[in-house]
């Protein structure tokens, strides 16, 4: 066998193996975000946990969340009631089961349709430029001028709250953020050469944008979406406790704190259950969160 000269192969036949070799399937970068620390095996274990008692909150609530009873008000935690029961005589565990579904619907998918048209309106203003840019930015920016709680607050305020009105304000607060990574990102990736290669080749612009444009600054919007799946059950939660999210009777994170409130002399349970929920979770996909971030950015990557 004849040993091989590094002068016998071509240099962009090595730079294309190595490049290859460094390219990471999808199977590759969830191992790495889930399996890389303790830390994100324990927040993947608790969110899949939560994800479950939501999908099968019908079947192992004890009790009917919205059923009260005026023998079993304000009881304390037992065998019939773990958590005991609120000033109405609902049991606390079952609205907090059934409060799940509320909450983590919200968190997971407010987010996705915050990324779905924040990344549209990002993708057309870095890439057309001129008035299309300055129009979106604009109205990003007077968007962005309000946080997102209390363009949260102002938009509930003024539609109620509906499920579907709750979508409406959590994706409109946070598709601002979305349409500015997504714009800075595309600006980037919009001068490197193979776009200009393929304007010069004449393809057609959707096909630039979604072949070459979108699948490289999807790193950027996947791990803003994981993070703010987090901040989208906190803000659900607070409008919930001021009334002006998930109405009653029907149970959520913020309502169950915000029923307890009134009648925390009485049973401390309700708070302390709601609080403790919401913690966890936003603590369990924040970190998860972080993860992804430090897989898809390059630089921690390497």
């Amino acid at each position: 066998m004849t040993d091989a000269r590094l002068s016998d192969f071509p240099v962009d036949d090595l730079i294309s193996r190595e490049a290859l070799a460094d390219e990471r399937g999808l199977g590759d970068v969830v191992r790495q975000v889930i399996f890389g620390r303790i830390s994100t095996q324990v927040a993947f274990f608790v969110v899949v946990v939560f994800i479950v008692v939501a999908i099968l909150a019908p079947w192992i609530a004890p009790y009917d969340p919205v059923r009260q009873s005026i023998l079993q008000i304000n009881k304390h935690p037992s065998w019939d009631h773990w958590l005991g029961t609120d000033q109405f005589g609902r049991d606390v565990l079952s609205r907090m089961i059934h409060g799940s579904r509320n909450s983590l619907i919200f968190g997971l998918l407010s987010p996705v349709f915050a990324a779905f048209f924040g990344t549209i309106l990002g993708v057309s203003a870095g890439y057309f430029g001129g008035i299309v840019d300055r129009l979106i930015s604009r109205i990003v920016d007077m968007l962005m001028a309000f946080p997102e709680l209390l363009l949260a607050i102002l938009i509930a305020a003024a539609l109620g709250g509906s499920f579907w009105n709750i979508v409406v304000v959590l994706t409109v607060a946070f598709t601002p953020g979305f349409a500015r990574v997504a714009r800075a990102s595309t600006l980037a990736v919009k001068q490197e050469p193979y776009i200009e290669a393929a304007v010069a080749a004449g393809v057609s612009t959707p096909l630039i944008i979604f072949r070459h444009i979108v699948p490289n600054i999807a790193a950027p919007i996947v791990v803003l979406m994981t993070l703010w799946s987090a901040s989208s059950i906190r803000i659900e939660a607070t409008l919930s406790f001021l009334g002006i999210g998930t109405q009653p009777p029907n149970p959520s994170w913020g309502n169950i704190i915000r029923d307890g409130l009134s009648n925390m002399f009485a049973t401390q349970w309700p708070i302390v259950a709601g609080g403790l929920a919401i913690t966890i979770v936003v603590l369990a996909i924040s970190i998860l969160g972080d993860s992804v971030r430090d897989v898809l950015d390059p630089e921690t990557a390497r």
